[in-house]
């Protein structure tokens, strides 16, 4: 009995034993199946190429766009509906800026860079920047992922995982259920080797090129005078590009949604293993899919027999050159000369001209004080009195068959100098004020009474002419 005893017990622990280690397996398989939370995006490209607007857009909360500086940091929802389990893949924005390129070290660390994927963004409406952006954020990554100094094992491994899914990678058509009911079992695939220019420079990162704003190409036709061989021409740089680093390519428009939940479809099934069966899309010129695996030389060569006028060997600013911006017309400006100067000058140019005859000036202006005299219906003043100051003019002898009487040259000499002597007069010449208009005054009135004796000498003569004046 006691060794039945001992044989139940024995048994019963042995069963514990088993349920236990059965727990366990469950719990650590549940554990292996539940979506990580420690996976990231990074989002590489020049300021205004469409990084947080696409985000916005995978997040669903485009009213929701918050642009920061530097380097952001948000998140996407992320669910599997097999394993009915939710996580979130965190996203970095990089400052389009290079001088944030050091920004980097917070968001591809040591610790998380093989669980990174990195996403390369630029953009449509401005497409003679596109290749200089590729290579330049290109060559920021190569230099951060050096100066991570991370183990040449570690990098090894990495580099192997880029080349392994360039080989793996299955049509949809043929997935891997197809391959397993076939009897090909993993361990018996043939990885065919890649070609020459496939992955010739391997960062060791899974890599996505996301091309935004395609809805710009119409604009670029209307006013850039783009046409279909200019957008081949492109696609062709950019997929040798893609082809050389391993990267996806992905052509999408946040305005028109073109291939938006696509690309979201894509980056949890390159992070997280999720179902995708999408083909790729050469079709649409605005709505470009190349899966990393699928493209190659011979693929990319055939968008060569498009082009005419543009050679397929052609650098790329050769035909995509940036316009020329007119600078806007500028007024040259004009600084205010100070004050005491300006005065100095006006004051410098007043004494070289000659200066106006101020007495004359002095009896032209009306006398305000004194009543007006009363106009007459044709606008004439009536008032025949002559004015203070001034003599009444008599009248000089007449004139016989058109000819002056005696003085008559005399008296327009003197008026002639007395007119001249208004306008050639200078100031402060002749003494104080009023001298030079009291010497012409007495040389008329000297000039009036030698007309007046001319006029008795001619009425003494001719007596008829004194009875014919007198009567008229």
């Amino acid at each position: 009995m006691a060794d039945v005893d001992d044989r139940g017990s024995a048994g019963d622990e042995e069963g514990g034993k088993d349920l236990w280690s059965s727990i366990l397996s469950d719990v650590s398989s549940s554990a292996s199946r539940k979506l990580p939370s420690n996976k990231s995006i990074v989002l590489l490209g020049y300021d205004g190429s469409g990084k947080t607007t696409l985000i916005s857009k995978l997040r669903g909360k485009e009213d929701e766009i918050s642009k920061g500086h530097g380097l952001e940091y948000t998140y996407l929802d992320v669910h599997d509906e097999e394993r009915d389990d939710s996580t979130r893949l965190g996203v970095w924005i990089l400052d389009g800026d290079p001088l944030h390129k050091n920004l980097l070290q917070y968001a591809l660390t040591p610790k998380c860079i093989n669980n990174t994927l990195v996403v390369q963004v630029v953009d449509m409406s401005r497409p003679w920047t596109i290749m200089e952006s590729l290579h330049s954020w290109t060559e920021v990554l190569r230099e951060h992922i050096h100066s991570l100094k991370l183990p040449p094992k570690e990098l090894n491994e990495m580099e192997e995982r880029i080349v392994r899914h360039f080989q793996e990678y299955l049509e949809p058509d043929e997935t891997v259920e197809d391959r397993r009911r076939s009897g090909i079992k993993d361990e018996d695939k043939v990885l065919l080797p890649l070609d020459e220019n496939v992955l010739s420079d391997n960062l060791g990162l899974p890599m996505v090129v996301v091309l935004t704003k395609t809805d710009c190409m119409s604009a670029l036709e209307k006013d850039r005078d783009y046409r279909e061989e200019h957008f081949d021409f492109i696609q062709q740089h950019v997929r040798r590009h893609c082809l050389k680093y391993g990267a996806s390519l992905f052509y999408t428009s946040v305005k028109e949604n073109k291939n938006c939940s696509l690309l979201y479809k894509y980056l949890v099934h390159r992070i997280y293993g999720l179902p995708f069966n999408s083909p790729a899309l050469v079709v649409d010129k605005e709505s470009v899919f190349i899966p990393a695996g699928w493209d190659s030389v011979k693929k990319i060569n055939i968008l060569s027999e498009h082009l005419k006028v543009i050679l397929p060997e052609d650098a790329f600013d050769d035909h995509i050159v940036k316009p020329q911006l007119r600078k806007p017309i500028q007024d040259k400006e004009i600084i205010a000369e100070d004050e005491q100067t300006f005065l100095a000058k006006q004051q410098q140019l007043l004494q070289k001209m000659p200066a106006t005859v101020s007495s004359g000036i002095a009896r032209q202006q009306p006398d305000i004080t004194k009543p007006r005299a009363p106009i007459s219906p044709s606008g004439r003043s009536t008032d025949r009195r002559p004015s203070a100051g001034m003599s009444p003019v008599q009248r000089g002898p007449k004139v016989e068959g058109g000819k002056p009487g005696p003085g008559g040259a005399a008296s327009e000499g003197v008026l002639a100098n007395f007119f001249n002597s208004l306008l050639n007069k200078k100031s402060g010449a002749g003494g104080g004020p009023g001298r030079g208009g009291t010497a012409v005054r007495s040389d008329a009135a000297a000039e009036l009474d030698r007309m007046n004796r001319a006029k008795k000498i001619v009425t003494q003569n001719n007596p008829a002419a004194s009875d014919s004046s007198e009567s008229s």
